[in-house]
């Protein structure tokens, strides 16, 4: 047996005792107050990067980019995991949230300038944030090396998938939609590790989004607005 695996049946079984009694409340129906859409790089702890170790609290959504559509034949909608909770479970908030350093997103800039390709599977995702990144390179400042343009992407791509969300018919008028980027790498101010909000309904203005939540003003911060 792989060493990696034992190790973790050993962590699980500490979670399962400090979690015995934790389930009591949702093991027959979920009713989560936030579906949050993360990018599935391991650095990222989603639940713990907001302090989470409640069954129930939050629908937790991962994948390279933290897309929020998937392709069908009739053209792209809303994917099913991140609007399941909207629709079925009476969540209220989305909230889509990238990191600096992404991946995925270094990946689909090296697609556009470099021509760059990968295994099918990894092409299809890169495809469809490839779609939406794709105008931001006419309009990214010329100044910037690779890696700060990769973190004016990463905010570029919050925005478009909060974009997506907020034009979905498939999505309940009543859910709120807030963009945010998890950094660590010293890029934000604040701590490492910090969530830090960039978009709320499509307003992207710092100053706009600070007048109007100054109860989170000191973490609303963009490193771009174009």
């Amino acid at each position: 047996m792989h060493g990696t695996l034992r190790t973790l049946l050993d962590r699980n079984a500490e979670h399962a005792d400090a979690f015995d009694g934790r389930f009591d409340d949702v093991q027959d129906a979920q009713h989560p107050n936030a579906v949050t859409v993360c990018c599935s790089d391991s650095r990222v702890l989603q639940d713990h990067a907001w302090g989470n170790d409640t069954p129930g609290e939050l629908f937790t959504v991962g994948n390279i980019g933290n897309r929020v559509v998937q392709r069908t034949a009739g053209g792209e909608v809303v994917s099913g995991d991140v609007l399941y909770p909207l629709v079925h479970t009476g969540t209220g908030l989305a909230i889509v949230m990238g990191h600096t350093g992404c991946g995925a997103v270094t990946a689909t800039y090296e697609s556009l300038t470099g021509g760059l390709s990968d295994r099918p599977g990894i092409e299809h995702c890169v495809d469809v944030l490839a779609e939406r990144l794709e105008p931001a390179l006419d309009v990214l400042p010329n100044d910037l090396d690779d890696a700060a343009a990769v973190n004016h992407l990463v905010e570029y791509n919050v925005d478009r998938q909060v974009e997506a969300l907020l034009a979905s018919e498939d999505v309940p008028e009543d859910v709120d939609v807030v963009g945010v980027v998890y950094d660590f790498q010293d890029v934000y101010s604040g701590s490492r590790g910090e969530v830090h909000v960039v978009n709320v309904a499509g307003e992207r203005d710092p100053a706009t989004l600070r007048e109007e939540y100054p109860e989170v003003a000191d973490r609303i911060e963009r490193r771009w607005n174009y």
